[in-house]
């Protein structure tokens, strides 16, 4: 990969994470991505699953921040970003997944429709939509999930390709 395919992929991956656009990572955009998510399933952020998908979005940016936010400003700048969360994960994508389980985990309930513990396709599809990503790569990563093709997007699945994603590898100099 060269040194702009590494530039725009890291674009991407903060521009994920910076829900409001404002060039830089805070609380309010892990809020935010749990507020639409709760409003795209009609689940109340009172009940079980909107306090834990509030409390998996606290822990994941509490992960977030201690990896990353290097002035302790309580945000995340780009280069804070590439500087830290990126560079860090790389070598321990693990850690990465650990940090986001919390929340992963509640999306997972959230967008459950059979309260099984594992969500639709079609659910996991529009938790990718509403967290910002395009319909047409929401649908690929939806499908590529659901690993034993059941129809249905368990929580490891998601933790462990979550890794993957944003373990990106610099170009070399």
């Amino acid at each position: 990969m060269d040194s702009a395919e590494y530039e725009r992929k890291i674009a991407h991956r903060f521009a994920a994470f910076d829900q409001d656009g404002n060039g830089y990572i805070d609380r309010a955009d892990f809020n935010a991505a749990a507020a639409r998510l709760l409003t795209e399933f009609g689940t109340t952020a009172r009940c079980d699953k909107g306090q834990a998908l509030y409390t998996g979005a606290e822990a994941f940016w509490q992960g977030m921040a201690g990896i990353a936010d290097v002035d302790g400003d309580q945000r995340v700048t780009r280069e804070e970003f590439v500087g830290g969360a990126v560079k860090r994960l790389r070598d321990s994508p693990e850690r990465f997944a650990e940090i986001a389980r919390p929340f992963l985990r509640a999306v997972i309930a959230v967008a459950d429709g059979g309260n099984d513990g594992r969500a639709s396709v079609a659910n996991v599809e529009r938790a990718l939509r509403v967290l910002g990503a395009s319909a047409e790569i929401a649908g690929v990563a939806a499908q590529s999930l659901d690993t034993d093709r059941d129809g249905k997007v368990a929580e490891s699945d998601v933790v462990s390709a979550l890794a993957v994603y944003f373990t990106v590898i610099e170009p070399d100099a």
